[in-house]
This record gives structure tokens, sequence and C-alpha cells, in this order.
């Protein structure tokens, strides 16, 4: 499989504008992001082999370009586009972030940072002299997006809108099992407390058991609160996940647990990732105290006793 990108993305723009959020936060979702990289070294980069690690997959590329990359130079960039786009094996877009002089002023003078085209002059002579250097790229990018209004939260918004990719942005989901006795998950965003289930551990021919035995899983699936409750988590869960994908949270860590972390926690991580692959997700699954052995100190006391 060539390793060469499908879609590159040139983000350029006023210095100040936000490259900097737009590349981390398509780096978040799954693209490959490269900053000032002087522009006669783009075809060495197409054609080099993948990260280790990346090998079978292609991302597209976000190639950040500005006042601050060597050899900066508008009408070259523009000539190297085009002749890169005649070769017809890549989509390459441009997009360019503008924003207005006095706002651009104000978050110099926050930061304290000094302009790059300015360095011993008020930022406002930096701006305007990039705005200028910069005119023939802003009018010949085919995306723009004025910063004016916007902070970096609702920038990222914007960018991840439009340049998630299928297969590529969505977070990697994890669905823990586990038992509170030995405790929590230190990387779990949500838990599920399954000890209001009746527990197989008190039933002599299941105590030795797991969850993934299906007499077990039988015996956990017939309490009467059992149905209902894990049809509304699923529900949530359907209705939660995409939603992290969309805030560019790269990890979601699902756990459910019960006492010792055998039993009932068990099944249930299994039936609810079960639920997540029939709804597309591809979540791992990780029983964490299924080796454990089973002590009555830790369970407690049978219902009803």
């Amino acid at each position: 499989m060539s390793s060469a990108p499908p879609e590159i993305l040139l983000v350029t723009g006023l210095s100040g504008a936000g490259k900097s959020t737009v590349l981390k936060t398509l780096e978040d979702l799954g693209w490959e992001v490269v900053d000032n990289l002087p522009l006669p070294l783009l075809d060495r980069l197409l054609s080099a082999p993948p990260p280790e690690g990346a090998e079978g997959i292609t991302r597209p590329l976000a190639l950040g370009v500005g006042a601050r990359t060597r050899d900066f130079d508008p009408a070259t960039i523009v000539a190297q586009v085009d002749r890169l786009r005649a070769r017809g094996r890549h989509e390459i877009g441009t997009l360019f972030l503008d924003c207005g002089t006095e706002e651009l002023a104000r978050r110099y003078d926050e930061t304290r940072r000094r302009h790059p085209l300015a360095q011993d002059r008020p930022a406002r002579d930096g701006i305007e002299r990039e705005r200028e250097l910069l005119a023939p790229l802003k009018a010949w990018a085919n995306r723009l997006i004025d910063t004016t209004g916007l902070n970096a939260n609702g920038l990222a918004q914007q960018i991840r809108a439009a340049f998630s990719r299928v297969g590529l942005s969505e977070a990697t989901l994890s669905v823990t099992s586990f038992g509170f006795a030995r405790g929590l998950p230190t990387d779990a965003d949500l838990v599920f407390d399954m000890r209001f289930l009746r527990n197989p551990h008190w039933d002599p021919a299941l105590k030795p058991g797991t969850g993934l035995d299906p007499d077990v899983a039988a015996y956990v699936a017939a309490d009467p609160a059992y149905e209902e409750s894990l049809r509304r988590i699923e529900e949530l869960l359907l209705l939660l996940v995409p939603r992290y994908g969309v805030e560019g949270k790269p990890y979601v860590s699902i756990a459910f647990g019960c006492t010792g972390g055998r039993h009932r926690s068990v099944h249930v991580a299994d039936r609810v990732a079960t639920r997540l692959r029939e709804a597309g997700f591809s979540p791992t699954v990780i029983h964490r105290d299924l080796a454990a052995a089973p002590q009555d100190a830790l369970e407690g006391r049978p219902a009803g006793q």
C-alpha cells in the first residue's frame, strides 16, 4: 500500500490567528501534522515511508506554513501546490486563517510575544506587513476562517466539524470490568456500578465460574432490574461516545464494576461491548480482575441476610 496521503491540507494565515490551534486539533483528529516544513522538502516528505506503527494506515496530511517557515514565499507555494495538483495523486486544499488587526495586536500584547516580522517595532507594523505578504495566498486559498471573534475552543470546534474523517477521528474505546474491592480503574471516564444486580457468588454452583460462563450470565440476566437498566445504559453510551469523538477526546474508557470483578461486571461488560460493536464501534474489552480468586470476605453478606 502506498504511504502517500490521499488528502493534503496547507494551513497558513496571519501569525497569531490560530494556526497552532488548528494543527493541534487536526493531530487530535488523526491527521499527520508537519509544521514549518520548507516547501522544497515536500516531495521528500510525500515519498517517505509512514512513521513506525502506522504501516497500512494512510492518514491525511496537514502542513503548517507561514512567515516563520524557511524560504517562505507565497508565489513559490502556489506554484508548487499547482504542480502537485497537476499530478492528480492528491487532493490538496489550503486553509487561510485571517484575523482583524486590532484583535491580533491585542493577542500579542496579552501574550507579550514579538511579531515575527516586527522584532524591534510595534506588533501592528508586523501584522500589516504580513497581511500584504500573504494577500496572494489568501486570494488563492479555497477555505478561509476569520478568527477575530473566535476563542481557541470555538476555532477547534469548527475544525473538528470540517475535517473529521470516518474511520480516523473516532475515539479509541475500551470497556473494562473490575471489582470495587480491588479499587477503581484509574483511567475510567464512565463508571457503572453493577452491585444492584443479584450476585452469583452466593450460589455454590456458580461461585467458581465467571461472567463469561452461560449459566452465570443467565443468572445475572434473570434479575428483574437487569434488562431495563442495561437498555438505558446502552442508550446513554450510544449518545455519549460519539460526542467524545466530536470533542476531540482520543480515548474513552467505560468501566463496569461489581464487588469482586468476576461475575456481574464481566457479563455486563461483554454484553455492552457487543451492543457497541453492533452500533459500529470497535471497543477493546478488558476483564481486569477475572483471574482473582473468589473471596467471601470481599463480597459481604448474601442478599436477604
